[in-house]
């Protein structure tokens, strides 16, 4: 599977949260269904993430690219260090975790 391909079409074709506040507030409304991490994420935003996905029981990954591949990915001009995904669209980005 090519993961840089799978977030893309998650988060053109789907619903995402992008940027750490979001996605740890929707982390603990429980509305994601995968959290995606960037391999350089602040140490404490990585342990909250950490937390707060299992408690929720909700699968964290931890993209190998820094934050700034991880924008690019996703197709913003800025650094993204964490990734909800909500609805992943047409994309089998869940399928990571399995």
């Amino acid at each position: 599977m090519d993961v840089d391909k799978a977030i893309r079409l998650a988060v053109e074709t789907g619903k995402v949260t992008i940027g750490s506040k979001s996605t740890l507030e929707a982390i603990l409304k429980k509305k994601v269904k995968l959290v995606i991490v960037a391999s350089n994420c602040p140490k404490n935003l990585r342990s909250d993430a950490e937390r707060y996905t299992k408690l929720a029981n909700i699968p964290l990954f931890e993209y190998k690219g820094s934050s700034v591949e991880l924008g690019t990915v996703c197709g913003k001009p800025f650094v993204v260090a964490m990734l909800g995904i909500i609805e992943p669209g047409n994309s089998d980005i869940l399928e990571v975790v399995r």
